[in-house]
């Protein structure tokens, strides 16, 4: 009866929830007060997808969800980003009867890697697909090997771990695990010998703390590794990109299918990676995969088009507090080969803490964007001062360099500017909107 009666109290304030506008946290906070372990009584379907880490949850969920469906399943998700144990209990019972039976083939689940222990506490994935773990959002994760720690109650035995072999630390998680695959990316054009970025924290082994020795990197501490003391190494990967020409925007998926990409990122080589790896554990084919992920484009807004005045632009979403994602969006915009203008936003740090901490700013290679097609730099934002001040120590010459202190004055500049160069945008999800109300997405 406890089980009923939270469903269907879930359904209708998920319909309220709905008309009001409002997020799809509430319901299932309610839905858990009224029978705590509901999601041990509900009936999943045969396959239970998470996935965790700190950065590419999102966009491997959705394409995840995108190749199941087109391989004819019927896919359960959190669309919404509601990655926490009250999101996925709305999730689950509001897909459910009020038996208490799922109706979907897949329940696929973007899981927080701080509570994913609380959401897989009644339940476990079939298989659990980890991205990286980095230096994220110092309010919320201090530092990765934490992160590492409040993960480890989530791992079952019963489930298949999907696991980035090229991280050093996420490949911990197979320590005394029986079902474990790989994904990993051979060495490549984009690879290095040497180490590139402002810190590195894959220095030191994360098993016995001795000096790891690297062949090659691929971007941060991503790359193939191998500890001179204890022999922790990277895994030889089950599946892996074999192939990767990001100037041509093309990669090789295990040696036989190439795909094409929309965005020409290390960090969508390996979203499409991961999402590649569980479907092919999960039985589809690989015509099917391909169909799906080849010039693939992201519907979650971590990539938006747009005109201001006469740039076209991009704006490319980077979680603040991450200096990693940072790097990747500035690693992009290096890459371009046309004149273009580059707008950093720093308006709000965080959308759930307070907090006016921006240390983290240094941690970000900036010094990327001191490149001759990059025209102009405009920095804008309550925090501009300390990104004026980071970018005093980039080398970037300083009239190349403009501030303002609100994002509209910034929008405005640029729009009456003449110029007609391409423009990026990079800021977080907590400024993202504060610009895009002041120009004209090309979808629209």
């Amino acid at each position: 009866m406890r089980m009923f009666l939270a469903i269907i109290i879930c359904k209708i304030l998920r319909f309220i929830g709905k008309l009001a506008g409002k997020g799809s946290s509430l319901p299932g906070k309610y839905a858990l007060k009224i029978c705590p372990d509901v999601l041990r009584r509900v009936k999943l379907p045969q396959y239970i997808i998470a996935v965790t880490g700190s950065n590419g949850k999102t966009s491997t969920v959705e394409m995840i969800a995108a190749i199941l469906r087109k391989s004819g399943k019927t896919v359960v998700y959190n669309q919404e980003g509601s990655n926490q144990i009250e999101g996925v209990t709305t999730l689950v019972l509001c897909s459910s009867t009020p038996g208490g039976k799922m109706k979907a083939d897949v329940l696929l689940l973007e899981s927080d890697e701080r509570y994913a222990r609380l959401s897989f506490q009644w339940f476990h994935p079939t298989h659990f697909v980890i991205t990286n773990l980095y230096r994220d959002q110092l309010t919320r994760n201090g530092h990765p090997e934490w992160v590492y720690d409040a993960i480890l109650p989530a791992i079952h035995d019963n489930s298949t771990l999907v696991l980035n072999a090229d991280d050093p630390l996420v490949s911990c998680f197979a320590d005394g695990h029986e079902r474990v695959r790989w994904f990993g990316l051979d060495r490549c054009s984009i690879s290095t010998e040497e180490h590139c970025g402002v810190y590195h924290d894959g220095t030191l082994c994360p098993v016995c703390g001795g000096r790891m020795e690297y062949s090659c990197y691929h971007y941060g501490h991503i790359g193939h590794y191998r500890c001179a003391g204890c022999g922790h190494h990277r895994h030889e990967p089950d599946f892996a990109v074999t192939a990767l020409d990001l100037d041509g925007g093309r990669l090789t998926l295990d040696g036989e299918t190439e795909i094409s990409l929309a965005f020409r990122s290390i960090y969508n080589v390996y979203n499409i990676l991961a999402a590649w790896s569980v479907c092919s554990l999960a039985g589809v084919d690989r015509g099917t995969m391909a169909s799906v992920i080849n010039n693939y484009i992201l519907k979650n807004g971590r990539m938006v088009q747009f005109r201001l005045g006469g740039h076209h632009g991009t704006l490319l979403t980077s979680k603040h507090e991450n200096s990693v994602a940072y790097d990747t969006n500035l690693g992009y915009i290096a890459s371009a080969r046309e004149p273009c203008k580059v707008l950093v936003i720093v308006d709000a740090i965080s959308r759930k803490y307070f907090t006016g901490e921006t240390s983290w700013l240094w941690d970000i290679d900036f010094s990327q964007l001191n490149r001759e097609q990059v025209k102009q730099i405009v920095l804008c934002g309550k925090y501009v001062h300390d990104l004026a001040m980071r970018f005093d120590y980039t080398g970037i010459p300083a009239e190349r360099i403009v501030c303002y202190d609100a994002v509209a004055q910034a929008a405005g500049a640029l729009a009456e500017d003449g110029g007609n160069e391409e423009l990026y945008v990079v800021t977080c999800f907590s400024d993202r909107d504060k610009l895009l109300s002041l120009v004209r997405r090309e979808e629209d």
